[in-house]
């Protein structure tokens, strides 16, 4: 897999893109990473790259010809590429997605700066991807996260095959708590079951926290996780021990009206 990033501050993916995990994946040529300077496609002695936006407003638009420009040399050169574009109007980004991006040979991250781009550039776009509902100060720590999720799913670069597969988002819910030594620490002990030795309790176990923390941090994912009859009953469990709980400590009135509150995603199901 190849990934290019067209920014007018290249350098600041080098220390995400060349340390620790993904450092030494691309050291050893498990993947590609280029980063480019959007200003080589500019032709004023400023190299200019951003300017006002017609009708008024505050802050400056990054300007259609440099990204044509990038964009057209950079596509001329095989493989053919998807083109990303960052933008709050966006699809949101999530781990299907970050699957869907994984398969693609060649991904090109087009980052903004500013108010954003001029709204032509959008013509050259496969995807366009958000983050979430905030705004960044520009495209680059976007585009470091997308880079980062995809390149951790080319095989061989986190070593351990199953370490992309067995953890939060990968089958729909959010991973199971997990420990490591010392098996007590300060009268915290480490569940009975995982010191056991016997993989059917530790698997059935892992499955169950699985559900039952997605039910706590995210029940919003319930709906569209695959679970079986018995699963659904744990769920359902689940998500009416936390009711009860928010109930006893008070959350009604004022104070339910400042805390997020979420829709019962089993129900009818």
């Amino acid at each position: 897999m190849r990934i290019e990033a067209v920014s007018v501050f290249p350098q600041m993916f080098e220390g995400p893109m060349g340390l620790s995990i993904l450092g030494r994946a691309r050291e050893a040529g498990l993947f590609e990473f280029v980063a480019h300077d959007l200003r080589h496609w500019t032709h004023d002695r400023h190299r200019t790259t951003d300017d006002e936006p017609y009708g008024g407003g505050q802050g400056q638009l990054m300007k259609v010809e440099p990204v044509f420009e990038a964009l057209d040399e950079l596509l001329a050169v095989p493989p053919r590429a998807t083109v990303v574009f960052f933008s709050p109007h966006g699809e949101r980004f999530d781990q299907p997605l970050a699957n869907e991006l994984a398969s693609c040979e060649r991904l090109v991250l087009v980052c903004g700066r500013y108010e954003g781009f001029d709204e032509r550039v959008y013509a050259r776009a496969d995807r366009i991807i958000s983050l979430g509902d905030y705004i960044l100060t520009g495209g680059e720590l976007a585009a470091m996260c997308v880079a980062d999720a995809v390149c951790r799913l080319v095989p061989g670069v986190l070593g351990d095959e199953l370490s992309s597969v067995d953890e939060s988002f990968g089958d729909g819910l959010l991973e199971y708590p997990q420990y490591t030594r010392p098996a007590s620490y300060r009268g915290l002990d480490v569940p009975e079951v995982l010191l056991s030795g016997d993989h059917a309790r530790i698997a059935a176990w892992r499955r169950e926290m699985s559900i039952r923390v997605t039910a706590k941090r995210r029940p919003d994912l319930l709906a569209a996780a695959d679970l079986d009859a018995a699963e659904r009953i744990i769920a359902e469990s689940a998500l009416a021990e936390h009711a009860q709980s928010d109930a006893a400590i008070g959350y009604n009135g004022n104070q339910a009206a400042s805390l997020p509150r979420f829709p019962h995603p089993c129900k009818g199901a």
